[in-house]
């Protein structure tokens, strides 16, 4: 018998909701399969017939082929050992892990003690797949797993009031916030949960990041709902599944590089497939809101049995008329106004620069959230004067929606405070700051991202700052290092600056020390662009004791009309 590494259980998640896998409870199995891997051919040959599996040639140890059959055998393992059990015909899905040398595999639950222990009894059996009676040994293991108490069933709320889940690379929180705002114009009790915390009607029920099943949950709980508005973010997805069996309607803002390298996560695509299982577990009468301008979020309305009603800038995309063709409805800018297309009839709702939170239609991203948030909150029933309504009152400044694109006066200087941590929001970012520039004035940004990103988009970060401002610090992020040295974080972004000729990049200790750095060397005119998630309400109480003020729609109307006529 070939010594070889044994493999081991990397990880046992149990995964209460809809998840990568399935659309109900599941658990996921992270096995270490190094030994099987490295098995001559002929005894991983003999290994899959001890259990009854025709999966053809092993191939030669270490290859692309042995991995796939590593995959099917730990599947059939899962299979096997649950027949032993008296479990028949048990669904299961498997796949290469997050590390070369990993297996994924996946099986719903309906009791989760005797879930988890099929679970450990396929590691077990995992372990010595090479130490000979592997057939009688599954046989034991599944009269083990039979004897154990079965433990309870899934608790996954089911949502008794409509329910608005909204996911995405960026925009999700700003047009979850909309959405809910809607709503209340509406007259309704609206409990909505994001990355600040849960609210029920306006009100902070609990802060803290509440993007996962937990703020559903918690949201669906509270007293007298009529309208639920989930944000949902994609670790939630990962770690738990999403936390509701179904919703009303499912809003897809984007599909943009970030937080990939991940909980296994190492491409668009895979990320595309994560934050598509809210559209997958939508209700048949329902309706999924998918963004027309980005093909990877347009494609997922194939995965759902609801009616599409998509959003894009551009009112000639191919997707907006394939939406209508197939029974469903559009949101589009058409002559500087805002409107919904169904088969071919347009409705004018309102001019894009009365929406404040499109800054006077400065911010394109804010158009396309406000897009989305309209079809959405339509979508749901609410009735069309509300929507308008919440078009009209929405405001991109703390109290409505902290943290993103929040704009301020300072002396003649525009200071715009904002959560952006990734490429897509830094270009965002950058493209508001350069419309708000007055004639002679500089654009200067403060960067920095949290360190558990990957290299490649820290330094596309320095990059892009570089490239789009005409000065660049560095606010370091001490609470966000997430296991990477500052040193680190702070070469890395230099090294993005340097590759368009940009050496000067100064670093300060924190948001506000680069806040402050930015404020001395600047005058009227300029615009202080600050990548700030971690000390917003510091960043702002300072600016506030500076004399700094708000800038409401009809002085920002009046910025942009004067950084234009230069």
């Amino acid at each position: 018998m070939a010594e070889t590494a044994e493999p081991t259980l990397v990880e046992l998640r149990v995964l209460d909701g809809a998840n990568l896998y399935f659309p109900r409870p599941a658990i996921k199995l992270t096995l270490e399969v190094s030994g099987l891997l490295s098995l001559p051919e002929e005894r991983a040959a003999a290994v899959a017939g001890e259990v009854g599996l025709m999966a053809g040639s092993p191939g030669p140890p270490g290859g692309e082929q042995r991995r796939r059959f590593a995959t099917r055998l730990l599947a059939h393992l899962v299979r096997r050992t649950a027949a032993a059990a008296g479990v028949r015909a048990l669904a299961v899905r498997s796949r290469p892990g997050p590390e070369p040398t990993q297996v994924v595999v996946a099986y719903p639950w309906r009791r989760q003690h005797a879930a988890e222990a099929l679970g450990h009894a396929v590691a077990g059996l995992a372990d010595g797949l090479d130490d000979g009676g592997l057939a009688e040994r599954v046989e034991a293991a599944g009269a083990a797993v039979a004897a154990v108490e079965p433990g309870p069933g899934p608790s996954l709320p089911v949502p008794k009031v409509p329910t608005v889940a909204v996911t995405g690379t960026n925009g999700k929180t700003t047009v979850t916030r909309l959405i809910a705002h809607m709503g209340r114009c509406a007259g309704q009790r609206v409990g909505w949960s994001n990355t600040d915390g849960i609210y029920l009607d306006g009100e902070l029920v609990e802060e803290g990041d509440w993007s996962g099943p937990g703020g559903a949950a918690r949201v669906l709980a509270q007293p007298g709902l009529q309208l639920a508005v989930l944000e949902t973010a994609r670790g939630g997805i990962l770690r738990r599944g999403v936390g509701v069996t179904h919703n009303d309607v499912a809003v897809v803002t984007n599909i943009s590089a970030d937080h990939l390298g991940l909980g296994g996560i190492h491409t668009l695509d895979q990320l595309a497939e994560v934050k598509s299982i809210i559209v997958r577990i939508t209700r048949a009468g329902g309706w999924v809101v998918l963004n027309a301008d980005d093909p990877r979020t347009l494609a997922m309305r194939r995965l759902s049995r609801a009616r599409p009603f998509v959003f894009g800038l551009d009112p000639d995309a191919p997707g907006l008329r394939e939406a209508q063709t197939e029974g469903g409805r559009a949101a589009t800018v058409l002559d500087g106004d805002l409107v919904v297309l169904t088969r071919g009839r347009v409705d004018r709702l309102l001019p894009v620069i009365d929406v404040p939170v499109t800054l006077a239609g400065l911010a394109s991203f804010n158009v396309a959230n406000a897009l989305a948030a309209t079809a959405a909150a339509i979508a749901v029933g609410l009735p069309t004067e509300a929507v308008l309504d919440g078009l009209r009152s929405f405001r991109p400044d703390p109290g409505q929606n902290p943290g993103r694109m929040n704009i301020l006066d300072l002396d003649g200087r525009a200071v715009i405070v904002d959560m952006a941590h990734n490429e897509a929001s830094l270009l965002a970012l950058l493209q508001v700051a350069r419309g708000l520039r007055l004639p002679g004035g500089r654009v200067l940004v403060m960067a920095g991202t949290a360190g558990d990103r990957s290299e490649e988009l820290i330094r596309s970060l320095g990059e892009l700052a570089a490239r789009g401002a005409d000065r660049v610090v560095i606010g370091e992020k001490r609470r966000y290092l997430r296991g990477r040295a500052p040193e680190e974080l702070i070469g890395l972004l230099r090294e993005g600056a340097a590759t368009v000729g940009v050496t000067d990049v100064p670093d300060h200790p924190s948001e506000l020390a680069g806040l402050k750095a930015l404020a001395a060397e600047s005058g009227p005119g300029d615009v202080l662009a600050l990548m700030a998630p971690a000390e917003r309400s510091e960043i702002l109480a300072w600016l506030t004791g500076q004399g700094a003020t708000l800038l409401d729609p009809d002085q920002l109307r009046a910025r942009v009309r004067a950084a234009g006529a230069g």
